[in-house]
C-alpha cells in the first residue's frame, strides 16, 4: 500500500479496513504537525541518519514542497529524514514576517544576530527592510499617523540608507493605496508583498539556517543552462526558466537541427562569385562576383529560400566585397585590388545613389559603415583610406594607410584597419589619433567584428582562421581543419548568441566551429572550387550562405524535418528562384 500525498483522504483505492492500518500517512493527525516543521520526531516515526549531501538534498526537497503548496507531504518528508528545514529561530522570524508581526519579527532578529553572516551590518539592512515594509502597510491601512512614527522614530536612527529613507517620506504625499503601490512598485499589503520581503531577508541568512529562496529551482536552471552552453548545436534562444525543458532527459541538439544542409544552389552568375552578406534585418542576401554583377536576393524566412530580386550591373573590375548600411536599405560594391571605385545602391530600388572614385591610381577595395548609417570608410592597399558621407563626398582622409579590411566599432567613432604590416589598428576620425591593437606574424587578409564589439575573427595568410579578444588585446583560439593560403577567404559569426564561427576555404568546404572549440563541429561539402566566403543570416539563425568560385552560391539550413517547406511546381523544379534547385531534388 502506498502512502497517500498531499493529505488527501483516498489511499490510492486502498479499502477503509486498510486505511486503519496507517493512522500516520501524510497530513494525518493534524494538530501535532506544527512539531514536525522542522524535523522534529512525531508519532511513532523513526527519523532515519542520513549523511550531509542527503541531508541538504532532502531540504531542497521539502522547500520546493512548500513553495508549491504540499506543506503536509514536506512535513512528514521532515520528520521521517530526521532533517530540519529551517533553524527553528529562522522558522519562528519566517512565521512572524508573513504574519506581518512586526514587533515579534524584530524581536526574532536579536535572537537570530549570532547565527548571521556579516553579523552588525547584515542585522542594520533587515531591521531596515523590515521597518520599511511596516511603514509601507501601514500608509496602505491609511495609518498616517503611524506610518510617520516608523520614519521618525525607528527608521531615521538606524542612519541607513538615508536616500531610500528621504524617498520613503514622499510616498506620505500619495493621494490613495493606488497611486502608493504603482508609484511604489510595490504589491500592497499581504502575503504576496511580505513573501517578496522574505526572499530579501534570506540573503543575509546562511544556508545552514534558511535556504536561500527557490533553491532547487535555481540549481535546476543552473543545470539545464550547463547544458546548453556545452552543447555544440544549440542554436535556438535560450528561454529563462523551466516551462519548455524536461528535467527527465539531457538537453541535447542534434547535428540534423543545425544549418549543415544544402537547401538550395543558385547558379545565376556566370563567373567566380567572390562575396556574400546577408542585411541586418535577415531579408535579403547580396552576392558579387567576377562577372561584374551584385545580386540583392530576397530571403523567404519561413523555408529559407532565395529569390532573385535585382541585378546590379556595371561594375568592370568585378565585385570583391559588400557592407550593408544599417538600415538595410543601401549596399556599397567594391572591387578587387586594381579597382579605383566604389558604387552605392539602393538596395530596395536598385538604383546607383553614388558612384565614388577620387583617382585612378586610387584602390578602394574594403569599406564598412558607421551605425548611424550616414557615412562609410573606405579603403585600399595602395594608401588610400577616405571616410565619406551618402552622397559619396570625402569628409576625412588618412594618408598613407594600406588597407586590406576595414570595420567601424559600435562607438561610432573608431574605425579599424588590418593593414599591409599584418597589424590591425584602431583609427579616430574625430581627434585624428591611431593605436595598435594586435599584431600577427602572417598577412591579415580579411576580417569581421561580434555584435558585442569585443571578438574579432581573422582570416590569416598561411594560418586560417584566429579568434582575437580585442579588449584584452589577446590571441584567444586559433581554429583548425581550413585550408588558407594566399587568396581572400572571408569568415563570420552567427547563431542566436553568435556562439559559431564559419569560413570558406581553398579544399572547397565550409568549416563551422562552435565559438568555445578549436575543431570544427560541421565540415559542409558540395562546392567544387574554393569557397570564398561565409555568412551566417543574422535574423533566421538556422540560415548560412557561402560562395565560390565554382560560380554557385549554396544555402545552407536544417534537415528537411526541420525546416518549413513549400510547394514545388509541376515540373519538379523550385518555383523559389531562377537557376535554383532544391537540394533533395538533385541528390
Amino acid at each position: 500500500m502506498q502512502q497517500a500525498t498531499n493529505g488527501c483522504a483516498q489511499h490510492n483505492g486502498a479499502s477503509e479496513g486498510q486505511q486503519a492500518s496507517s493512522s500516520h500517512q501524510n497530513g494525518s493527525d493534524i494538530n501535532t504537525a506544527n512539531n514536525a516543521v522542522n524535523g522534529e520526531t512525531n508519532g511513532d516515526i523513526a527519523p532515519k541518519i542520513i549523511d550531509k549531501t542527503n541531508q541538504d538534498i532532502v531540504r531542497l526537497i521539502g522547500q520546493h514542497l512548500k513553495s508549491i503548496g504540499l506543506n503536509r507531504t514536506a512535513d512528514l518528508l521532515m520528520r521521517e529524514s530526521g532533517c530540519r528545514l529551517d533553524h527553528p529561530a529562522a522558522a519562528k522570524f519566517r512565521q512572524h514576517v508573513m504574519d506581518g508581526d512586526w514587533t515579534k519579527a524584530d524581536n526574532d532578529l536579536n535572537e537570530l544576530k549570532p547565527l548571521l553572516e556579516g553579523s552588525s551590518h547584515s542585522l542594520i539592512e533587515m531591521k531596515f527592510l523590515l521597518l520599511e515594509q511596516k511603514y509601507l502597510e501601514y500608509l496602505d491601512d491609511g495609518r498616517v499617523i503611524d506610518a510617520l512614527h516608523v520614519l521618525r522614530y525607528e527608521l531615521t536612527p538606524l542612519q541607513h540608507n538615508t536616500i531610500r529613507v528621504h524617498e520613503l517620506s514622499s510616498y506620505m504625499m500619495f493621494s490613495g493605496c493606488e497611486e502608493l503601490q504603482e508609484r511604489a512598485s510595490w504589491d500592497g499589503k499581504g502575503s504576496k508583498s511580505r513573501a517578496l520581503l522574505m526572499d530579501k531577508l534570506q540573503q543575509y541568512l546562511p544556508p545552514s539556517i534558511m535556504l536561500p529562496p527557490r533553491r532547487l529551482h535555481t540549481l535546476l536552471n543552473q543545470a539545464v543552462d550547463l547544458q546548453k552552453n556545452r552543447c555544440p548545436y544549440h542554436n535556438t534562444q535560450s528561454e529563462s526558466g523551466l516551462e519548455n525543458v524536461s528535467l527527465l532527459v539531457d538537453h541535447v541538439c542534434t547535428r540534423e537541427q543545425f544549418p549543415c544542409e544544402t537547401i538550395q544552389i543558385l547558379n545565376d552568375h556566370c563567373d567566380e562569385v567572390w562575396f556574400c552578406r546577408f542585411s541586418p534585418d535577415g531579408l535579403k542576401l547580396a552576392t558579387g562576383s567576377k562577372d561584374t554583377t551584385v545580386i540583392i536576393w530576397d530571403v523567404d524566412p519561413e523555408t529559407l529560400v532565395c529569390k532573385n530580386r535585382k541585378t546590379l550591373e556595371g561594375h568592370s573590375y568585378g565585385v570583391a566585397y559588400l557592407s550593408w548600411s544599417p538600415d538595410s536599405r543601401h549596399v556599397i560594391a567594391c572591387g578587387p585590388e586594381d579597382c579605383p571605385e566604389l558604387w552605392v545602391w539602393n538596395a530596395e530600388t536598385g538604383e546607383l545613389r553614388v558612384k565614388v572614385s577620387q583617382s585612378p591610381e586610387d584602390s578602394l577595395t574594403s569599406c564598412s559603415w558607421h551605425r548611424d548609417g550616414k557615412k562609410f570608410v573606405t579603403g585600399g592597399i595602395r594608401g588610400q583610406f577616405y571616410q565619406c558621407d551618402l552622397e559619396g563626398n570625402v569628409m576625412d582622409s588618412w594618408e598613407g594607410v594600406r588597407v586590406n579590411c576595414l570595420w567601424c566599432r559600435s562607438d561610432g567613432k573608431t574605425v579599424l584597419a588590418a593593414d599591409t604590416h599584418h597589424r590591425v589598428r584602431g583609427y579616430n576620425f574625430d581627434d585624428l589619433s591611431d593605436f595598435n591593437i594586435l599584431q600577427e606574424d602572417h598577412p591579415v587578409m580579411a576580417f569581421s567584428v561580434d555584435r558585442s564589439d569585443r571578438l574579432a575573427l581573422l582570416n590569416v595568410a598561411t594560418q586560417g582562421v584566429h579568434l582575437w579578444d580585442l579588449t584584452d588585446r589577446c590571441l584567444v583560439r586559433k581554429f583548425q581543419g581550413v585550408t588558407q593560403g594566399h587568396f581572400t577567404i572571408h569568415s563570420c559569426f552567427g547563431g542566436v548568441n553568435q556562439d559559431f564561427v564559419a569560413s570558406g576555404s581553398e579544399d572547397n568546404k565550409v568549416y563551422v566551429w562552435h565559438i568555445k572549440r578549436e575543431l570544427p563541429i560541421a565540415t559542409l561539402t558540395g562546392h567544387t572550387r574554393t569557397v570564398n566566403c561565409v555568412a551566417w543570416n543574422p535574423v533566421f539563425h538556422q540560415m548560412l550562405a557561402s560562395v565560390s568560385d565554382d560560380c554557385t552560391i549554396r544555402i545552407w539550413g536544417p534537415a528537411e524535418k526541420f525546416r518549413k517547406t513549400k510547394g514545388t511546381s509541376g515540373d519538379g523544379s523550385s518555383s523559389s528562384s531562377n537557376g535554383s534547385v532544391w537540394q533533395d531534388m538533385i541528390s
